[in-house]
């Protein structure tokens, strides 16, 4: 089988898995993973460590496998089908405007810059200053990228349509849910600290209310600045409780008895958003 091949039929195994469209597929398809994991042998996560690829044949890397860009950090381009579910639920459209948290070398910035087009723009924050200037070369082909080496944590942030995150946080940064235009979307990874947790989709619908649909489960690297002792505490007791497939929004301001987890200025709901 060629590398063609191998890249075509990874693109439609890892979409169909992830329930994406064609055109997610064809996004999958254009962007060559291999130049964005660098050079082989690679490490794959095998969840208690890493395996090493037998060489340094490219076709390896077309898998739907977690595989490690900084192993002694933890820090991992991730498992694929996971990334075509969550882009496939955010759903960024041709001409829309998007923000990438935890881009590292950019592999998935350049499929959302894919999906969003010449005439959308992608700004890609990455605080691993290496993996940031691997990323800003890398990108280089999809001029409507941005490259920023720090934090998306503080402001300013452009308003945009998407904010697509790929580590995890105790809980929805107030930046984040402010720099949603009207109908944006931000999909990040709702954990504590390493423990596994939800894959969150909020979509604006309002100035305070934002309706919510859990994506799947979700086990990232975690954000820096983005996990709060006391909020991921808070978190593991609202998880272990059961009760969050019944979330259907976020609310800002003070919690009313349909809290299921609140902070600091916002709390997941069970009420519906009208």
């Amino acid at each position: 089988m060629s590398l063609h091949d191998a890249r075509a039929f990874y693109a439609r195994l890892t979409v169909a898995k992830g329930g994406g469209d064609e055109m997610l597929t064809r996004a999958f398809e254009a962007v060559d993973r291999a130049a964005f994991v660098g050079p082989g042998p690679w490490k794959v996560f095998a969840g208690a460590g890493y395996v090493e690829t037998p060489g340094a044949d490219p076709a390896l890397v077309f898998q739907d496998e977690v595989i490690a860009l900084k192993p002694d950090l933890g820090i991992n381009n991730g498992e694929p089908s996971l990334h075509a579910r969550c882009l496939a639920a955010a759903a960024p459209k041709p001409g829309e405007t998007a923000i990438h948290v935890g881009a590292g070398t950019g592999y998935y910035t350049a499929i959302l810059a894919e999906l969003v087009g010449r005439n959308g723009r992608v700004d890609a924050y990455e605080v691993e200053a290496d993996l940031a200037d691997t990323a800003r070369t890398l990108l280089g082909a999809w001029p409507q990228v941005t490259v920023h080496a720090r934090s998306a944590l503080e402001p300013p942030l452009p308003a945009v349509d998407v904010i697509y995150v790929s580590a995890g946080l105790s809980h929805p940064p107030i930046v984040w849910l402010e720099a949603l235009k009207p109908g944006g979307r931000l999909i990040f990874p709702l954990t504590a600290g390493r423990v596994g947790g939800l894959m969150m989709l909020l979509t604006r619908t309002g100035d305070d209310v934002y309706a919510v649909r859990l994506v799947s489960g979700a086990m990232f690297i975690p954000c820096v600045g983005g996990q709060d002792e006391r909020q991921a505490q808070a978190l593991m007791s609202a998880l272990s409780g059961g009760a969050h497939a019944a979330v259907r929004s976020l609310r800002r301001g003070q919690p009313d008895a349909t809290a299921w987890l609140a902070g600091d200025d916002w709390w997941f709901s069970t009420a519906t958003v009208d």
